[in-house]
């Protein structure tokens, strides 16, 4: 099993609908198909790390309603260490409503509920089981205080973080988060967060360099189908995509993040980690759903044969 990783994030049930279309202000379409998954930022990387047989524990909250004992649930049935999931009297858990097009796109809200009750105080509850991790990941689908809390714990025990800055948080306070060991937007939250463009090979390199000259030290900008780069004050590596025909996107993103997780975690070769987690992306947009889409070690180990060959 692969070194100790914490999440300290969100978890949501996915209540994804297949379109053909966005319905218009006013229209009413009927859809193809419907179904329910387990799903949230912070939960879906812990499950990608899991899968791939990496040691896990979450610090997130549930509420007390129908998704929030099944999302204990999930969590355990996935290997993942549950003793610091709380769940919150009389709230509801989140959940996040998925539209997915024909071409495997998709559009997502999310409801936060319980997940608004993770505090510091619950960071302090899980501090000795924390200090014994390796890397602590976090997403800004919980508050905000707890995240500047999170990475303050991690800095001072000396703990290698990850920040997904995502959904994007325009009023993130980049000085608080400046010592996290990396920080993994996409092209638009990367956009929300610096307030610049990101177009453009160069626009994202200008706008990864701004985070950089706030005291952020290692940027990786997720590009889609494009893959990944990694930006540094003095170099920028492309990580080139694998080509597949997608089914469905969602979750990829966080397939990358959860799979690069583990795979640095054991090796803490960069460039390596990252390379493999793009293929560990790829292989999840080839089956539909999010956490359900997401590789154990074994059929991982078959996707990179397969695409070797």
């Amino acid at each position: 099993m692969a070194r100790r990783i914490a999440v300290v994030g969100s978890n949501m049930t996915d209540l994804v609908t297949s379109i053909i279309r966005m319905p218009a202000p006013g229209e009413t379409l009927e859809a193809p198909a419907f179904a329910m998954g387990f799903g949230g930022k912070g939960a879906n990387q812990a499950v990608a790390a899991a899968r791939l047989d990496a040691d896990v524990m979450m610090v997130t909250k549930v509420g007390d309603d129908v998704f929030g004992q099944s999302t204990i649930d999930n969590l355990r049935n996935n290997g993942i260490d549950i003793s610091h999931v709380g769940m919150v009297a009389g709230q509801s858990s989140g959940v996040a409503p998925i539209f997915v097009d024909e071409s495997g796109e998709n559009s997502i809200l999310i409801i936060k509920g319980a997940n608004n009750d993770l505090k510091p105080a619950d960071i302090d509850a899980a501090a000795e089981d924390l200090k014994q991790c390796d890397l602590i990941l976090m997403q800004l689908e919980v508050p905000l205080e707890t995240v500047y809390y999170t990475a303050a714990f991690a800095e001072k025990h000396g703990i290698e973080t990850i920040l997904n800055p995502a959904p994007a948080a325009p009023d993130l306070d980049a000085a608080k988060v400046a010592k996290v060991t990396f920080v993994v937007p996409n092209e638009s939250e990367l956009a929300l967060l610096t307030g610049m463009p990101t177009d453009t090979d160069e626009q994202i390199e200008q706008a990864a360099h701004a985070l950089i000259t706030r005291g952020i030290r290692t940027v990786i900008v997720t590009l889609g189908s494009r893959g990944a780069r990694l930006i540094t004050a003095d170099k920028s590596t492309m990580i080139e995509p694998v080509k597949v025909k997608p089914k469905d996107t969602t979750g990829a993103g966080d397939a990358f993040i959860g799979s690069f997780a583990r795979f640095y975690v054991e090796t803490k070769e960069l460039e390596a980690s990252l390379q493999k987690a793009a293929l560990y992306a790829a292989d999840s947009i080839t089956r539909s759903g999010t956490q359900k889409s997401y590789a154990t070690t074994a059929e991982f180990e078959a996707f990179v044969a397969a695409n070797r060959a």
